[in-house]
């Protein structure tokens, strides 16, 4: 018996041959396509794994393909790692779901087992969806959801293009202050902030910018004629925060300090190898700011029993 990822495994009925029960195979544990296999039933949408028996077989996704239009399956390893079943309406692009769900398992800290185990899903599906172009259910979504804290929203790019926040307020929310220590770890090594700067007609104006945490200091790249660049040799504040609006909490954290540029060949070189992204607005970008914060504080929301 062998199978590629989206074949069916039908279980028949001894008695009668009809089928019993069926799933997708969304999990293979050998190259060659032999059980066993992590099968996602119809019934249930639980994904376990399966020794197939005597009473089942296999119906190839193939199979169902013309023989007139139906191009050969390569014989590599790919080919068994990338899913060819058809995908269903429910997303506009399934890829996005599974960068979206391992994105929020790594902020969430859980490794693919803990938060697989959370879901009641197979690792080795919980990987296959963030790797592959998966288009999972609408129950295995709402497992990830509770498990991730998160909602299937979210994890569709539902709010993509609103303001974070959306959410209701806690019942009984609790504000407190941030260590400093916290801070630091909030910052974490990159990502992306906003610093407040004077622009170049006076007014004062925030800029979203790409930063990373290098020797304690908040440093970002930036083209010379741009409106971050006005941050140079001045006093500046620079803010990072996150909102949960599934559980409606939240911290921010802000940074206040002189701001330089970077002009030393040699540190410019080592950013610019350190650097773990390059500025999403993309073009030339190579001037680097430096921020050493002389205050560093931050606030963090909570529900007033935690």
């Amino acid at each position: 018996m062998r199978a590629h990822l989206g074949d069916q495994l039908v279980v028949e009925s001894p008695a009668t041959g009809a089928a019993r029960r069926d799933g997708e195979i969304v999990g293979l544990h050998h190259e060659d396509g032999t059980p066993p296999y992590d099968v996602r039933w119809s019934d249930t949408d639980e994904v376990t794994l399966v020794f197939p028996g005597p009473d089942a077989h296999i119906h190839h996704l193939e199979h169902e393909q013309s023989v007139a239009t139906r191009e050969p399956r390569p014989d590599t390893h790919q080919a068994e790692t990338v899913s060819t079943a058809p995908r269903s309406p429910r997303a506009t692009n399934p890829g996005d779901i599974g960068r979206r769900v391992g994105l929020e398992r790594r902020r969430q800290g859980l490794s693919l087992v803990e938060a697989a185990r959370r879901a009641v899903m197979s690792p080795d599906y919980l990987a296959y969806l963030e790797d592959q172009p998966a288009d999972p259910s609408l129950a295995t979504l709402i497992r990830l959801a509770d498990a991730l804290g998160t909602t299937v929203a979210a994890l569709r790019g539902g709010g993509m293009d609103l303001p974070p926040g959306q959410g209701y307020a806690l019942l009984h929310p609790r504000l407190r202050d941030l260590a400093p220590e916290e801070c630091h770890t909030l910052l974490s090594t990159h990502g992306v902030g906003r610093i407040s700067v004077s622009a170049s007609d006076g007014r004062p104006a925030i800029v979203p910018v790409n930063y990373e945490i290098v020797d304690d200091a908040i440093v970002f790249r930036t083209a010379p004629d741009s409106v971050a660049a006005a941050a140079a040799e001045t006093e500046v504040a620079f803010e990072v925060d996150h909102v949960d609006d599934a559980l409606s909490q939240g911290w921010s954290v802000l940074a206040v300090g002189p701001a330089s540029v970077v002009t030393e060949p040699e540190a410019v070189r080592r950013l610019a190898q350190q650097a773990h992204t390059t500025p999403w607005a993309g073009g030339e970008r190579e001037m680097w700011v430096s921020i050493r914060p002389t205050s560093l504080t931050g606030r963090r929301i909570t529900p007033a029993d935690q």
